[in-house]
Parts: C-alpha cells; sequence; structure tokens
C-alpha cells in the first residue's frame, strides 16, 4: 500500500493541479481547485454524476506517479450505487466516495462536466457550453428544533447556501406550499430545483436525478417539438404536427383577417395552438417514459403571428403597415400554468425575440443556430415558407427581411401539388432528346423507369408532386428547352411529343398518367413558382444590394424544404444567387435548433438578445426596388444575374432577346402578404 502524507493531484483536461491531504475525497479537491465536475446529489454518492477516470502510469509532462493503490478501495456508496444503477466501467470511480492516498492524475470526462460542450455541426462555429437555467440541488435540512426558531423555508435556505453556496434565493409560493410535506416524506432530505441560480422553483422529497426542458418550434403549417434532458444536452424524444390554427386560415394573413372579422377569436387561436403544444408534450413525455412534472423549462419561438397568439398577444397589428410588434424582446420567466401547459407548474417559459413586424423569434432561432454574425465570410440564410425569412452578413453587419413566396413551394396553388407524403413525386429528370421523364416518388426507392416500379408504388399509388417535385421539374423543363427562360410552354413541341398538350390557349407538360389520374405541369403551375422563386430572389437580391455585395460565400437553406430540395436544381430555377455549390447546404431546422440551443444556454440567450438589436430590417413592402428584382427575377434563372459557378457543372439555355423582352414586358403582381 502506497503511503504518503499529501498527495499531489492532477485533473485533465483542465490541467489543475494541487497538493492535498491524504484521505481528501476526491470531489472535494476538484471543488477546491476550480475543477468542473457535476454532482446533484452533494457527494453522497446517490446521482453518479461525478464520475472519473484514474489515469495510470508514469507522466513525465506532470511529474506525477499514478498507481490504482493511489486510491481508497471501492467503497460501500460505490457498490451499492452499482447495484441500483449497474456496474461502473474499469477503472472509473464516484470522486465523491473515492479519496486520494498518494498522487494521482485523474481524468473528468465530458458526461461529467457540468459545463460540457454541446457539439455544434460546423467546426467554424464555437462550441456551446452546456449551461441549462434549471439545475437541481440534492440537500439535507435539519429537523425543527423548540430551541431554534426558524422555519422550514429558513433552514433549507441555509443548507443550500451551507452545501451549495447558494445565496438569497427567491422562492415561488408553490415551493412554499409544498415545502413541509417533501421534507417529511423525504426525511429532511430534498431534492430543490433552482431557476437561474435565483429562484427556487420546485422541491420533490428525496433524491430526484432527473430534469428535462423542451423546446418548441411553432410554425404556421406544423409545430415541432424536443424533449431534452438538461444535464447531458441529449434530445430524448421529437415530435410534430399539424398546427390546427389552419382552420382558421391556411397562411398567416388569412388567420389575421378571420381575428379582424372576429373580435376576441385570438382566444380561441391561442387555446387550439397551446392544445397542441399539450398534445405534443403528452407524447413526447411517453415516448421517452418521463413524468410531465419533470418538465421544468420551455423555449419556443415563431414567426411574429404564431409567437404573438402562443404567448396570448393579439397580433392584428400585424396585419397591416406599419407591422407593429407588441414586444421585440425575449419573454422570459412566465410560468407554465400562465400558458397552461401540461408541464411542471412551475416551469418557466421563454420565448426569443422577435426581430420587426415580419421577421420573428423564428428567424432569431435560425441566427442562433446558425451563427453569421461569428465569422467573416458572408453567409446568406434562407428559411422558405408561406414567408421566406432571409438573413445576410457576417460578424460586420447582418440584414434581414421577409419576402412574400406565398404557398406555391409547399404544393399549394400547383394543380397536381400536395405536401410531402407516400405517392408524391419528388425528383424529376427529363431527357432533353425525347423529352420523356423519369421521377421517383416519396415511399419508393426505384425510379420510375425501373423494374418493379409499378409494383412498389401499388399501395399508394402516384398521388401528386411535392415541393422538392415541382422544383426539379420546372428546372428540368427549362434545361430540355421544353419551356422557354420566361417561362412558357412551348407548343411547338406537341409535334415532337406527346406530353405536350394544348391546355386552352397554353400548354402543358404531362408528367405521368395512369388509369386513375393525370399529373400535369400547367402554364399556371410555372407561372406560380416564377412567382414564387421571384418574390425570393427579389428579396435575397434586396439585401445584398444594401449590403453591398455581388456574391455569398455560403447558402445555409432551413426548414423542411431546405432539407428536401436538390440545391443545384434550386439555383437552376433562380432560387437563389450563383454560389460554389458545395458550399450550398441544408441546415435542417435550423429555427428549431436555436431554441434547443436557447434551453441548453444561458449564454446562448443573452447573445441572441445582443445581436438581434444589430439585425438591421429590410422592409421589402417599402422598398422600390424590390419591385424591378422581382421583375428581372421572373426570368430562369434571371433575367441579367449570371451564374458562373453554377454553369460549371450545368449546361444552361442563352437568354434570347425576345426572352429579354419578354422578361422586360414583366408580369407584376399585386404584392401582397401571406
Amino acid at each position: 500500500m502506497y503511503e504518503a502524507r499529501e498527495a499531489l493531484v492532477v485533473f485533465t483536461p483542465s490541467g489543475r493541479r494541487g497538493r492535498f491531504p491524504v484521505g481528501t475525497p476526491v470531489l472535494e479537491a476538484a471543488r477546491a481547485l476550480g475543477v468542473d465536475i457535476d454532482s446533484v446529489c452533494g457527494g453522497r454518492g446517490l446521482c453518479g454524476r461525478c464520475q472519473v477516470d484514474l489515469c495510470e502510469g508514469h507522466f513525465a509532462k506532470h511529474g506525477v506517479a499514478s498507481w490504482p493503490d493511489h486510491l481508497t478501495a471501492k467503497s460501500d456508496t460505490e457498490r451499492a450505487w452499482e447495484t441500483r444503477r449497474g456496474p461502473l466501467r474499469a477503472g472509473r470511480r464516484l470522486s465523491c466516495s473515492t479519496q486520494l492516498l498518494g498522487d494521482a492524475v485523474i481524468d473528468v470526462p465530458a458526461m461529467s462536466q457540468v459545463y460540457r460542450q454541446v457539439v455544434r455541426k460546423r467546426a467554424e462555429v464555437l462550441d456551446i457550453a452546456l449551461d441549462p437555467i434549471v439545475r437541481l440541488y440534492y440537500v439535507a435540512v435539519p429537523p425543527p428544533d423548540m430551541n431554534v426558531p426558524a422555519s422550514d423555508l429558513r433552514r433549507l435556505k441555509e443548507a443550500l447556501t451551507r452545501e451549495w453556496s447558494l445565496d438569497g434565493l427567491e422562492t415561488d409560493i408553490r415551493v412554499i406550499q409544498q415545502l413541509q410535506t417533501a421534507l417529511r416524506q423525504g426525511d429532511w432530505g430534498v431534492t430543490v430545483a433552482v431557476h437561474d441560480d435565483r429562484r427556487l422553483i420546485g422541491v420533490w422529497p428525496g433524491f430526484q436525478s432527473q430534469v428535462y426542458g423542451m423546446a418548441v418550434d411553432v410554425g404556421s403549417t406544423t409545430i415541432a417539438a424536443h424533449l431534452c434532458h438538461l444535464q447531458t444536452g441529449e434530445v430524448v424524444a421529437s415530435a410534430g404536427r399539424m398546427n390546427p390554427q389552419i382552420r382558421y386560415g391556411e397562411d398567416l394573413m388569412s388567420r389575421v383577417s378571420y381575428l379582424m372579422m372576429n373580435p376576441g377569436g385570438e382566444v380561441a387561436m391561442t387555446r387550439s395552438v397551446r392544445e397542441a403544444i399539450n398534445a405534443l408534450t403528452l407524447a413526447l413525455a411517453d415516448e421517452a417514459g418521463v413524468a410531465v412534472e419533470t418538465i421544468l423549462e420551455a423555449t419556443v419561438v415563431g414567426n411574429p403571428i404564431m409567437q404573438s397568439l402562443v404567448f396570448g398577444i393579439d397580433p392584428v397589428e400585424l396585419g397591416g403597415a406599419p407591422f407593429a410588434l407588441a414586444t421585440d424582446e425575449a419573454i422570459d420567466g412566465l410560468w407554465a400554468t400562465e400558458m397552461d401547459l401540461v408541464i411542471h407548474p412551475n416551469a418557466r417559459v421563454y420565448g426569443l425575440p422577435c426581430i420587426a413586424g415580419h421577421v420573428g423569434a423564428d428567424t432569431s432561432g435560425m441566427i442562433l443556430s446558425e451563427t453569421p454574425y461569428l465569422g467573416e465570410e458572408l453567409m446568406l440564410l434562407v428559411d422558405v415558407g408561406t414567408n421566406a425569412e432571409i438573413v445576410l452578413g457576417n460578424r460586420h453587419r447582418l440584414l434581414a427581411c421577409s419576402s412574400p413566396t406565398g404557398p406555391a413551394f409547399e404544393g399549394a396553388q400547383i394543380s397536381g401539388g400536395q405536401r410531402a407524403a407516400a405517392g408524391a413525386i419528388e425528383r424529376v429528370r427529363i431527357d432533353p432528346l425525347t423529352l420523356e421523364p423519369r421521377y421517383r416518388v416519396i415511399g419508393c426507392e426505384q425510379w420510375s423507369d425501373e423494374p418493379g416500379f409499378a409494383e412498389a408504388v401499388a399501395p399508394h399509388g402516384v398521388t401528386g408532386i411535392c415541393g422538392s417535385g415541382i422544383i426539379e421539374v420546372v428546372a428540368e423543363l427549362y434545361l430540355a428547352g421544353i419551356i422557354t427562360p420566361e417561362g412558357v410552354v412551348q407548343g411547338g413541341l406537341a409535334a415532337r411529343s406527346e406530353r405536350i398538350v394544348a391546355d386552352g390557349r397554353t400548354f402543358s407538360y404531362v408528367l405521368h398518367r395512369d388509369d386513375s389520374r393525370t399529373l400535369a405541369i400547367t402554364q399556371n403551375d410555372i407561372r406560380a413558382i416564377q412567382l414564387a422563386k421571384a418574390a425570393l430572389y427579389a428579396g435575397i437580391r434586396l439585401l445584398m444590394e444594401q449590403f453591398g455585395t455581388q456574391r455569398v460565400d455560403h447558402i445555409r437553406l432551413a426548414g423542411a424544404f431546405g432539407a428536401h430540395i436538390d440545391v443545384k436544381y434550386a439555383m437552376i430555377l433562380g432560387l437563389i444567387p450563383d454560389c460554389d455549390l458545395e458550399h450550398v447546404t441544408s441546415a435542417g431546422n435550423a429555427a428549431g435548433t436555436g431554441a434547443r440551443i436557447a434551453l441548453l444556454s444561458r449564454k446562448a440567450r443573452r447573445e441572441i438578445e445582443e445581436v438581434v438589436r444589430r439585425v438591421e430590417k429590410v422592409e421589402t413592402a417599402t422598398e422600390p426596388r424590390f419591385q424591378q428584382h422581382f421583375v428581372d427575377a421572373m426570368a430562369i434563372p434571371h433575367r441579367h444575374d449570371l451564374f458562373p459557378q453554377l454553369s460549371a457543372h450545368v449546361s444552361l439555355p442563352a437568354i434570347t432577346e425576345e426572352t429579354d423582352n419578354a422578361v422586360r414586358r414583366g408580369r407584376r403582381r399585386r404584392r401582397q402578404r401571406v
């Protein structure tokens, strides 16, 4: 047995070191040195969060020889924990129950660090330190004493100060209402939840080791929610459902119109979205096998109208100029019961800040997720929905706007359009010689010209065309020469292919035909896509013009639409400006990711609250240049803008004088907010 009076201990990865008397618990030494080791139970061997690894061998760098007998043997406390939770891995110990007997090098694994890193998806973005606003603390409270007249709450606070150095805590009345029962049921040991290091919001008898949070993205069409373990950052369950407000109107402005015509209707719309969130909450808790009472925090993002309705704010003022927000500040510290949410009654709800009347908290979430404000390179963020939210900038400057693209990219206003579901065409290729198409549908791996396709799609059939399919088919029609750059179906090609058919005074392209239905791309379908893509591109060009740039370095496409479209076809069609295709990528549900980051990091909340104040809002409705950009963008891919980087991958048809004159005459549309 190694014998010493004092032991030198070195902690990795922090590199902190110090000498301590033999017999000092490893956790106590770590705390004395400021080493980041997690613990909820206060060193009682209950939570198991303080696990560490002994590094064996001679470490010349540290001047330490570290061996197993330099620590005490496994204790009864550790064996009891293993009986409850399973064996510790080889070499791993509970630092609260392990004492120093000699020099040692101790590694603190990521799972045991309080401020562990949330791994981000891009190397150039700094990791986010996990620092949830709600923390759990187990504490032993002295029982009442006739000779020491102190209330249960006072003795609890004194114990928290003594064991956890938590001073001056405020207390929710609901905690006080539950405190005496919890103390006596827990035999004077309780777990408390502390919000933002300053307020007691929960109390449980005995030891409570798990606490969760929920991040919610409230879209006009769908609501998505993620249940996260606040101590690890892990997403333990995810779910989504349609926004029931759709019965009041398919788009945002129709819902605002409903409110204008039905005073008090905002109450019903708020109730419907909160009921949907509650249904998601119950589904998440059931999937993860946790009690809803363990959900202590929620974060919410949404466009300005959705954000207003979730928090019970009448959004009527957003229905017309000047599109005034009730607040552009974060909504912080709201009780869950004030929103009728079925989580812990003392849970708090945080809403990310909106930026302007048509640029909401979902855009703030996207900015927080993608962090354009940290880099030198110019990043373009695009979240395509009924409105497109667009952000352009870098660490020096950020601009944002909202552009009314309409629902065409989601399948609405398209004759055969539908949402992404089994049977929907999602990929299209057209042979430029034969003008024959081949396509893939959701739910089938084969292309339509491959053996076994008919049998594979038989259960659901070919039912329509979704957003990604619409983008590809119009782009392929252009590449094959079936439509001109101004978007006109060339009827003269009917002599070459039976796919080109007369449709009144115009022509259509038959994409699919079977015994049950015919799916054709009509001239009106192409016009709807042109209008939508022109509005999107015009918003982007307006931001680029005001930024003073003719190029962007990176493009990130957010949302479900951005996750499924082929970026090459998006650029061929002219949705986005020319860029290196390798630098055009999907950001997934960036708004929801931003909500999760805000859930897991107090610093991130303060960061985005400061960043959005620096965002310059560009109002497309009042900018005179928007209309000219819109007219120019009606051409495919564009009337003037060149696409040299795209041309390196695709042979684009040239824009002729006839095309230029047709576009110049324009197809101006009456702009409206949607």
